[in-house]
């Protein structure tokens, strides 16, 4: 095969099956991109009441419904001893790392950026992996790369480009537990920039160069390469509470749901004990609305009895700040105290299937 011809192999993008929700997630991350660095370049400012009041819509009112049916679709067709099983294991991982933030807040801060770097990351490559494929990511090591590289994009590009931001939010979100405690270990900013940037460039280079090299042809380096690239532009350019707050529900959600059409032609056989929710699996339409009914209705009351449970408990709920901003950095601390477990518990440890299901 002529040299001409590899190369253009390598840049070819195979038909896949996500649809519509793939559409969805790019246009509206390019969109944004353009938007906000096209406002900066004029000198337009976002306040951050705005900036708040955009990430509670997004995370709250958008995404929030999605991480529930996330675990409602893993956990149909389960035995009932698995359900009870991965709910027991669940709310003991919420309860510990609700626990480490009241003793080392910082090191709660510390496990909550890496689990949305993971959340990010790793939910990402189980994206790729069944829309395009990851023939280019040919060892372990490689899609370690691979998800760090696009979960750091969630987190790590928003430190180096809004790092004042990223600082002030993350030091209200350690105030509700000891006020003043980052403050201490905050360092020269400057420096910290220069190496986070420095080390998360590498990890692109890695990444990307790793990626051309291995490229098959199936499409899959070219999928993953564009998509790598419009999340650092996007993280770089649009404000970092925006931005997380609308990543979520635009992208991460979007794409899980192009994961789910992709690999819905796959047949999971029901275990012979369907476990609590059998019901939704009956031909009655009308037992099928009542457990529907119940489920929604016993998320709801957990998810939010969880976080009312923390509000109690938290000796500055708001962490010294205004009520919008307050709310942003109380919401960040109980999104990423239910997320941990939604990764480990909901995929890493679920050997089977897991939340984020490829055959």
């Amino acid at each position: 095969m002529s040299s001409e011809s590899t190369v253009g192999k390598r840049w070819s993008v195979r038909e896949t099956t996500g649809g519509l929700p793939l559409t969805v997630s790019r246009a509206a991350l390019i969109v944004l991109t353009v938007g906000f660095a096209a406002g900066q370049l004029v000198g337009v400012q976002i306040p951050l009441r705005t900036q708040a009041g955009v990430y509670l819509f997004g995370m709250v009112a958008m995404n929030l419904p999605h991480g529930g049916y996330e675990h409602f679709e893993n956990l149909r067709r389960r035995a009932a001893s698995f359900q009870g099983w991965y709910v027991g294991v669940y709310l003991l991982a919420v309860g510990l790392f609700a626990g480490l933030f009241f003793l080392a807040p910082i090191a709660g801060l510390a496990l909550a950026v890496s689990t949305a770097v993971a959340k990010g990351g790793f939910g990402d490559l189980h994206v790729l992996e069944a829309v395009y494929g990851t023939e280019h990511l040919r060892s372990r090591t490689q899609r370690v790369i691979a998800a760090a590289v696009r979960g750091g994009a969630v987190m790590v590009v928003p430190m180096v480009f809004w790092p004042e931001t990223f600082l002030a939010f993350s030091s209200v979100m350690v105030n509700i537990f000891e006020p003043g405690a980052l403050a201490g270990v905050a360092g020269d900013l400057q420096a910290r920039r220069l190496m986070l940037g420095g080390g998360y460039g590498a990890l692109l280079l890695a990444h990307l160069g790793l990626g051309y090299a291995r490229a098959t042809g199936s499409g899959s380096f070219l999928a993953d390469a564009a998509e790598t690239l419009l999340l650092v532009a996007y993280f770089a350019a649009v404000p970092v509470v925006i931005a997380v707050g609308l990543y979520f529900p635009l992208w991460y959600s979007a794409r899980q749901v192009a994961r789910t059409r992709a690999v819905d032609d796959t047949v999971i056989a029901p275990d012979e004990n369907s476990g609590l929710l059998d019901a939704l699996e009956s031909d009655d339409p009308k037992e099928v609305t009542l457990a529907s009914w119940g489920v929604l209705i016993a998320g709801s009351v957990a998810t939010f009895g969880l976080a009312a449970a923390l509000w109690t408990v938290s000796p500055q709920p708001l962490g010294g700040a205004g009520v919008l901003i307050g709310l942003v950095a109380f919401w960040s601390i109980f999104i990423s105290i239910v997320a941990l477990p939604h990764v480990v518990v909901g995929q890493w440890l679920d050997g089977d299937r897991g939340i984020w299901y490829v055959p």
